[in-house]
């Protein structure tokens, strides 16, 4: 028996360093094409670029709230989120949930992309860990906003803001804030142009995240709402 676990943890040992390798390999591939830097500076170079303080909190609460709860205090990778889908995938069988973070998602969109690959995976690891060590939270969560897909051929916060409710990203609404925030989840799927009726129902469930996160009570999101 125990020569089975140690035979066992051994090829486990063995798959997780090539992968890992396979990993680096990929990340190298993608920062030869361009660098980091580069491929920030061309982002912020953009007419539609909108930094941080020109965002409405409530997007900036909403996003954090939605997509990676744990956004300031983690290292660029939630280690409780993907123990907590370990747990349930062990106790249930069932795989729950995605545990990419905002720097996560960040990497793929910037590099790597949204088609499955375990060794991408892998790669995003390293470029997560370049992307923490080299910009703050807030310029992340910056970048972030200004590159997701929002439906409807809107990239970014700005055209986003400016192609839905005809108004800067500082003024957007909690009303409109938190319907915004919820289409990246499905950008397809979600955007007002064919999907407003699925939009305002993922709505509801970035109200309630705010609500469990206790960002917002009850009471004080009813008020906003009314106040719209």
């Amino acid at each position: 028996m125990k020569r089975l676990i140690k035979w066992t943890l051994s090829i486990i040992l063995l798959i997780f360093i090539i992968l890992t390798s396979l990993g680096f390999v990929e990340y190298k591939k993608a920062l030869s094409e361009i660098s980091l830097k580069d491929k920030i500076a061309q982002i912020q170079e953009k007419d539609d670029y909108v930094e941080i303080e020109d965002i409405s909190d409530y997007v900036i609460k909403a996003t954090i709230s939605t997509e990676d709860q744990r956004f300031y205090s983690h290292c660029g990778v939630d280690f409780i989120a993907y123990g907590r889908i370990a747990y349930v995938l062990l106790t249930t069988g069932q795989l729950s949930g995605g545990g990419s973070t905002i720097t996560q998602q960040l990497a793929k969109n910037l590099y790597f992309g949204y088609e499955p690959s375990i060794i991408r995976k892998f790669a995003e690891f390293f470029m997560v860990h370049d992307i923490e060590s080299q910009y703050d939270k807030d310029t992340i969560l910056e970048i972030y906003l200004n590159i997701i897909n929002y439906g409807d051929n809107h990239i970014g916060i700005y055209q986003a803001s400016e192609g839905y409710f005809g108004k800067e990203p500082k003024d957007l609404t909690f009303n409109e804030a938190t319907l915004v925030v919820g289409i990246p989840q499905s950008p397809s799927n979600y955007q007002l142009s064919d999907h407003a009726e699925n939009a305002y129902k993922r709505q509801q469930a970035v109200i309630q995240t705010l609500i469990d996160t206790q960002t917002f009570t009850e009471d004080e999101i009813q008020e906003l709402m009314d106040s719209n």
